[in-house]
């Protein structure tokens, strides 16, 4: 996933958590809402100025709406999770015990 689509699908995960209406969210920011859409879509980019009143409507910082690597294909997820793994393994049964939890 690219990066305009990766913060798109990020921005609209952060503004449904928060139950603003993209039509809503347009408003506040000063926008069309087919402005938000296309955002939200990945075919447009936010100014840097919308960006900043958008994470401050949403309550998050600059730097959480960049946090997307959930979104990235499972295999990479995968790699990421045996090398936290590796790295901590006094934890691994711990980790086990909450991934256990969320499948069952």
């Amino acid at each position: 996933m690219d990066n305009k689509k990766a913060l798109g699908q990020r921005i609209k995960e952060l503004r449904k958590n928060k139950k603003i209406s993209q039509e809503s969210l347009a408003e506040l920011v000063g926008l069309e809402p087919p402005s938000v859409c296309n955002i939200e879509n990945g075919k447009n980019y936010p100014t840097i100025q919308n960006l900043e009143k958008i994470t401050n409507i949403l309550n998050v910082s600059l730097k959480s709406a960049f946090d997307f690597e959930h979104f990235q294909d499972n295999k990479i997820l995968i790699k990421e999770i045996n090398n936290l793994l590796n790295d901590n393994p006094d934890k691994i049964k711990e980790i086990y015990k909450i991934i256990k939890a969320v499948v069952e």
